[in-house]
């Protein structure tokens, strides 16, 4: 728990829809769990500056699973997340 708030220490542990999968870890860490991210099946996953990944955005469209490159805080301050 974090401030009252359940925590999945593993996204094979997530129960439930993910609507949307932010990355803040770079391509060197988010390669290793690339098949967790695909099996979560995410509505879409949002790579901000410095995460992106050719090899992970290639298995997404390979899983039909919608993806873009942007900065989270920059969506949520416009109003486009």
């Amino acid at each position: 728990m974090a401030e009252g708030l359940p925590v999945a220490h593993r996204l094979g542990d997530i129960q439930g829809t993910v609507d949307t999968l932010t990355l803040y870890i770079g391509p060197e860490r988010s390669a290793p769990v690339a098949e967790d991210i695909v099996r979560l099946r995410p509505g879409r996953v949002i790579f901000n500056p410095g995460t992106e990944s050719a090899g992970l955005e290639a298995r997404l469209d390979a899983a039909g699973i919608p993806h873009e490159q942007a900065c989270t805080l920059v969506l949520l301050r416009t109003g486009q997340f």
